[in-house]
């Protein structure tokens, strides 16, 4: 009975601090609720996204790193030049880098899963993409978005200004998913 009693104290100890992982701890956890593909995160769901990093796809030798855009909207889009949808998306996303730029918003991807810089360089060129790249060979960047399926790529995670996950949509995307929510964050004080 002494067991079954600290088994349910356990269990409602457990529940009483959030029983969603988003909300436990600082760092960002994906959850998704009832298999959700677009999700936002307000308030106190919030939580941050560190230690992204990564080689420059069109840039040899510059790293980039999250943290050059300190104070900045973030749209991180993972993505793949073997991707059928992310070819779609692009063009998209530099909509988004051209109309909300000027408000503190800056698109970054991150090209993951290829086995060379020359593919996600072309595939850059080809769409006349202005916004940087990271090249992440491993897909090793896939691990600051703990709780991502490694197979879910496109994604995109927008990040408030204090880089913290605002939203996921683990889906391809078009600007006009994306434009609103980057407006409303960057008027965010």
């Amino acid at each position: 009975m002494k067991r079954l009693l600290l088994v349910l104290l356990l269990v409602v100890a457990g529940c009483s601090t959030g029983g969603d992982a988003v909300v436990a701890g600082s760092e960002f956890q994906l959850v998704a609720p009832a298999g959700q593909v677009r999700i936002r995160y307000d308030g106190d769901q919030r939580k941050v996204v560190k230690g992204l990093t990564g080689p420059s796809v069109m840039d040899e030798g510059r790293t980039i790193s999250l943290d050059d855009y300190a104070g900045k909207v973030v749209v991180v889009n993972l993505w793949g030049s073997w991707c059928p949808p992310c070819r779609t998306e692009a063009p998209e996303l530099q909509k988004v880098q051209d109309e909300a730029g000027p408000l503190g918003v800056q698109v970054l991807g991150v090209s993951v899963k290829e086995s060379s810089a020359d593919a996600p360089r072309d595939f850059m060129s080809n769409r006349k993409l202005g916004y940087p790249s990271i090249y992440d060979e491993s897909g090793r960047s896939l691990l600051v978005f703990k709780g991502l399926p490694p197979n879910t790529v496109p994604s995109t995670f927008v990040l408030d200004k204090q880089h913290r996950v605002a939203a996921a949509f683990l889906v391809g995307v078009i600007a006009s998913d994306l434009e609103p929510l980057v407006k409303e964050l960057a008027a965010e004080t």
